[in-house]
């Protein structure tokens, strides 16, 4: 079992940023791939970023490139997504995801999912 805890949602006005953070316990941290997902009120769960284990790959859905940004930092067993540039649509549930191997673009390619932090984006 691999527990992931979110933070650093919050409210912020159009073309602000936040910083979520996603620390993570359990098994060994350092060797799975990260990742983070999104959900908004009426909408399915959407893919936005992801990391492999050394950190020297990233993906990005369309919606957030240039404008997110996904690290980690393994000595502190933690993921990063920082978020410039924030769009009202940028509303949603933000939940970080852990793959053992593959890095987790699809729903099917999570293995663990936090429980989310709420991101709102007011005009």
């Amino acid at each position: 079992q691999v527990q992931l805890v979110e933070s650093g949602g919050g409210l912020v006005q159009a073309g602000g940023s936040l910083r979520l953070s996603c620390e993570a316990s359990g098994r060994t941290f350092s060797r799975y791939a990260m990742g983070w997902f999104r959900q908004a009120p009426g909408k399915e769960r959407e893919f936005v970023s992801a990391i492999n284990w050394s950190g020297d790959s990233t993906y990005y859905g369309d919606s957030v490139k240039g404008r997110f940004t996904i690290s980690r930092d393994n000595a502190e067993n933690t993921v990063y997504l920082q978020m410039n540039s924030l769009k009202p649509e940028d509303t949603a549930v933000y939940y970080c995801a852990a793959n053992s191997l593959a890095v987790p673009r699809g729903l099917r390619q999570v293995h663990y999912w936090g429980q989310g932090t709420q991101v709102t984006v007011s005009s």
